[in-house]
């Protein structure tokens, strides 16, 4: 273990004997910090020094070609102090250097657990992939801030994605730190969403009139794919979810219970849709297409669409509907229950909601109901005759008793 004092013109002529692989000259001012020498003409400073447990660990400070022998020594200096104050200075480095990018998190530990966890992990896959590792996939998990996020997330309002979208990927974001801290991964200590408050969300509460639901069932009836009209159909006269109509399989339904059974709804737990009278209809009328088990087959590959995008666009188009998604179908369904006096109870079993507060966005129809329901009492106890004699007298001059009592009622 050769020993020398590292200056300058020592490092710079230093070479490899012959027929080793490399030598270690050791400073006689600073302890533990040395020279590699190897037979390639490298040179490299290290610090060598024991951790709290006694074990000897060996820190690389830099080549020759980057740092000085006063800087290397410096740095060697630091590293030994550290190490004497009970730190582990390689340690730290290896955590660090075992910190993955949150690209590499999200592709290699978070999407596979997603796989076999989450019915909604292809969803997940895109939210990550359009919106957020474009711009943070490269940054380690300890250095994404919540000020980036923050950022990514004005960015997208700016961009004019709706408050809905900006949620689902902050509560995304959340939910993946989470479980890298769950599971111990390094760098994911903090979770930078935690300060950040997820936007009020908008609501839409479009629901269908009888005449636009007279002009989309005609445009239903007039559609060029039929398959992927009737399905639509099933949808308003149902209140199902998409995929629980597109994935339907004829033995799962019950034609004499008038059912459809939903083998794993989006709560995770199987359902059943019933079916009116129209529906039935609709089903007697859907021709089966052997071998698929499936209701309503792709015409090309004989599995349920994976959407009904484009035939739903021209369907709507057709029947003049601004501003409705395939959605507003099953909120349509429940809108036409509530003004037709079904509780609210009732419409959140046939809509399978498995909390009560989902079904109380129709809660405001229920109160247009009863209002024109308490109307029908005051008409019959207290007739139009009788309330132009009660406020005669507060008839403003020139003005009509009748107009007062209509506006009364």
């Amino acid at each position: 273990m050769p020993r020398a004092t590292l200056t300058f013109r020592f490092v710079r002529d230093s070479t490899c004997p012959l027929g080793a692989r490399k030598i270690d000259y050791f400073d006689a001012d600073c302890p533990g910090f040395m020279l590699e020498v190897r037979a390639s003409g490298g040179k490299t400073f290290y610090q060598r020094y024991r951790d709290a447990r006694g074990r000897e660990r060996q820190y690389k400070i830099g080549s020759t070609r980057a740092l000085t022998v006063q800087q290397a020594r410096r740095k060697a200096r630091a590293v030994l102090a550290s190490a004497v104050l009970g730190d582990d200075p390689q340690k730290q480095r290896e955590v660090l250097r075992s910190i993955p990018t949150l690209g590499e998190f999200v592709r290699d530990t978070y999407l596979p657990f997603a796989k076999n966890t989450k019915r909604s992990w292809r969803t997940d896959e895109t939210v990550l992939r359009i919106h957020v590792l474009r711009k943070l996939g490269a940054v380690p998990l300890d250095q994404v801030s919540t000020a980036a996020i923050a950022d990514l997330l004005r960015q997208m309002r700016d961009a004019g994605y709706a408050p809905g979208t900006t949620n689902r990927v902050l509560i995304l974001l959340r939910f993946v730190f989470n479980l890298a801290n769950k599971w111990d991964v390094p760098g994911s200590a903090r979770n930078p969403t935690a300060g950040l408050q997820t936007a009020p969300d908008v609501n839409r509460e479009r629901f269908l009139t009888m005449e636009e639901a007279q002009r989309l069932l005609s445009a239903i009836e007039h559609d060029e794919n039929q398959t992927a009209a009737q399905a639509i159909k099933l949808l308003l006269l149902t209140g199902a979810r998409r995929n629980e109509i597109t994935h339907a399989k004829w033995e799962q339904v019950d034609w004499n219970k008038r059912t459809l059974l939903v083998p794993r709804s989006k709560s995770g737990r199987a359902r059943l849709i019933q079916l009116n009278s129209a529906a039935v209809c609709v089903l007697r009328s859907v021709a089966r297409v052997p071998p698929s088990d499936f209701i309503f087959p792709s015409p090309v590959t004989g599995r349920p669409s994976p959407s009904l995008h484009f035939p739903w666009t021209r369907i709507r188009k057709n029947a003049a509907l601004e501003n409705f998604r395939l959605h507003d179908l099953r909120h349509s369904f429940a809108s036409f229950l509530v003004n037709n006096g079904v509780s609210l109870y009732v419409v959140q079993g046939l809509l399978g909601h498995t909390q009560a507060r989902t079904t109380q966005r129709y809660a405001h129809l229920v109160n247009d109901t009863l209002s024109d329901a308490a109307e029908v009492v005051g008409a019959v106890v207290l007739p139009i005759p009788q309330i132009e004699r009660t406020i005669s007298d507060e008839v403003p001059r020139g003005a009509s008793i009748r107009s007062v009592a209509a506006q009364s009622s």
